[in-house]
């Protein structure tokens, strides 16, 4: 029986055309130990992925116009996105990738004003939920850790929502409350930009961390029992978070800096702190923050744009014919599955297997690394770790019940201040 569902699993995972290789490749795997290990795990503790941006491409590609949107297959919406670029996600994919459960990311621009975003992201909760509600036997809107246990037992994808970015919710504490009550589980506390109250990793430093008005609404996430997401913020933003927080923290689609040193990615210093926390690191498959040289590649590409911008000023088609030489001297590398198992590993060595999880980011970056292209791929990822010694008992805890413990604490702790009157803190003007 466990060879049948093995195989069938199997099946599903490589439906898609494969050379030769790819079959001889995927036919080993399916026979290995390492594999029996890894798919064991899944079908006890399918993954729970931190971060799918699946509802922005909604905006992006119909106008969040879903009554006729097919998302049993997506593999025809090449046609909706200017490169061709087909979605990452649809419930055929995320059955075959082993998922189990799922963050919905309701990302907005970060270009748009704070009203604006407050109204857009109201949109993409809506859209969210019209999409669960359109595949009720596939799909289950999940409040609470309860809800997504339920949901699974029952064969269901759990859905739970996420907010990307501070700015959505126009630095009022009462909108954050009214966005939990429509059902958002995480705020990640900035995106891209500094929001008034605290700085994103990829921006200049604006404010040296937590505002005062920041660390009171980590306190109010924390009243509310809102998991507060750390990916995007500042190294001080991550600290000063952990200086206040009092459940645990998580980081919905992050690497580890030791191995890739992107400031998007956690260093040593925080995930040292995450033990004392009980925060969870969802390691992100975006290849940009997976593999060192592509980094370093990218950072070359930059500097020769710009040199050769400067070179050409007002040429342009000088340029754009010097960068075709370039690219074609210098190859971007590629990420891999095993790229994403060295930041497992290194979490693993200075925080502990319980405080690891995975965010793939998937329809939020062009592709996943070589053998994860989309949500079909967790099952290498874990087949991966098992060759790496990794116990079926630890990829469970990776998979699902790392991330399920932290929702549940998260709302212990609201449980435990069921009492405490609403936080009232307003942004001073001068931080407005």
């Amino acid at each position: 029986m466990k060879i049948a569902r093995l195989l069938a699993a199997t099946a599903l995972m490589i439906a898609a055309p494969l050379t030769a290789q790819e079959e001889e490749d995927a036919q080993e795997a399916a026979i290995s130990p390492e594999a029996a290990i890894a798919m064991a795990a899944l079908d006890a503790a399918p993954v729970f992925d931190g971060h799918n941006d699946a509802p922005i491409q909604l905006r992006l590609r119909f106008d969040n116009q879903i009554n006729d949107f097919d998302f049993v297959d997506t593999t025809g919406t090449g046609a909706t996105h200017p490169s061709g670029r087909v979605m990452h996600t649809d419930l055929n994919r995320l059955r075959a990738g082993k998922v189990g459960a799922q963050y919905w990311s309701v990302w907005v621009p970060t270009t748009i004003s704070e009203p604006e975003a407050v109204v857009m992201t109201m949109e993409q909760i809506d859209v969210t939920k019209r999409l669960i509600d359109r595949y009720p036997d596939d799909l289950q809107l999940a409040l609470t850790a309860d809800d997504v246990e339920n949901a699974v037992r029952d064969g269901k994808i759990a859905s739970v929502i996420g907010m990307e970015g501070g700015h959505s919710i126009g630095s009022s504490l009462g909108v954050l409350r009214q966005m939990y009550d429509l059902g958002a589980r995480y705020m990640t506390i900035t995106h891209s930009k500094n929001v008034p109250w605290a700085d994103s990793a990829t921006d200049d430093p604006e404010h040296g961390g937590l505002t005062a008005f920041g660390r009171d609404l980590i306190r109010e996430m924390n009243r509310i029992g809102m998991q507060v997401d750390l990916s995007h913020v500042s190294e001080k933003v991550m600290h000063d978070t952990l200086d206040v927080a009092k459940a645990p923290v998580i980081f919905s689609h992050s690497g580890a800096r030791a191995i890739n040193g992107h400031a998007r990615n956690v260093p040593d210093s925080v995930l040292e702190r995450l033990p004392d926390n009980g925060g969870v690191v969802m390691v992100v498959g975006l290849p940009g923050y997976l593999n060192e040289d592509l980094r370093l590649w990218f950072a070359s590409r930059q500097a020769e744009i710009k040199r050769l911008e400067t070179l050409w000023q007002g040429q342009n088609e000088i340029a754009a014919a010097a960068l075709d030489e370039w690219d074609a001297a210098n190859p971007d590398p590629r990420a891999s599955v095993s790229d994403m198992a060295d930041h497992v590993d290194h979490i693993r060595k200075v925080a502990g297997v319980a405080h690891i999880g995975i965010g793939g980011d998937y329809d939020g970056m062009p592709s996943g690394p070589q053998g994860m292209e989309d949500v079909t791929g967790y099952p290498a990822l874990f087949i991966e770790l098992a060759k790496r010694g990794y116990s079926q008992a630890e990829l469970e805890m990776i998979a699902f019940h790392n991330p399920l413990r932290a929702l549940r604490e998260a709302e212990a702790y609201a449980a435990s201040q069921r009492g405490a009157q609403p936080i009232e803190t307003l942004i001073p003007r001068d931080e407005d």
